[in-house]
């Protein structure tokens, strides 16, 4: 990336079009929702996200925008380049759980929807923890239409399935959805 942008933009132009034409074949399946995953964006700094990553993200969602579904843009450890990240496109924003919620959703601007942000080790907790944590993500959203509640990134593989349920059937309980 550093040592032959050229080759890295190359690279990239040619991921963001086979992105793209999976998202579209996609939607065009019958998805109701896309969204562009990236586990290792937030290594970036700001500046480095808008030269290497930003303008190849961007192909993507302009791609898909036509089609007229919802898109997602999620990252890990992006607390740093929400901002960037809203501007790559996305007209939902994924905030991982390193950020608090209010604060990650204030950086994106409200006038965009934001999902996240519970903690995904939590769900290995006592459930009690769990729906303390739960609580304190929803309190940050504080009822304001946009925000999908999840966690703020996978399900570990040693999960318990009943953890998931309980906090699903918790938040629907919580939310009156």
């Amino acid at each position: 990336m550093y040592g032959h942008p050229a080759a890295w933009h190359g690279f990239c132009d040619l991921l963001a079009d086979l992105v793209g034409d999976y998202l579209v074949a996609q939607v065009e399946a019958g998805v109701d929702a896309v969204q562009v995953f990236d586990s290792w964006v937030g290594v970036l700094n700001a500046p480095d996200y808008r030269e290497f990553i930003l303008p190849h993200t961007r192909r993507i969602f302009e791609r898909v925008a036509p089609l007229g579904v919802p898109t997602i843009h999620f990252g890990v450890g992006t607390g740093a380049i929400l901002p960037e990240l809203r501007e790559a496109g996305g007209d939902v924003i994924g905030a991982d759980w390193r950020t608090p919620l209010d604060d990650a959703w204030a950086r994106i601007g409200f006038d965009r929807a934001i999902q996240g942000n519970l903690d995904p080790t939590l769900l290995l907790a006592p459930l009690d923890r769990i729906l303390a944590a739960t609580d304190e993500v929803l309190e940050r959203a504080a009822g304001r239409v946009g925000h999908i509640f999840n966690l703020g990134h996978g399900i570990l593989p040693m999960t318990p399935v009943e953890h998931v349920q309980a906090v699903a059937q918790y938040v629907h309980q919580q939310t009156h959805i």
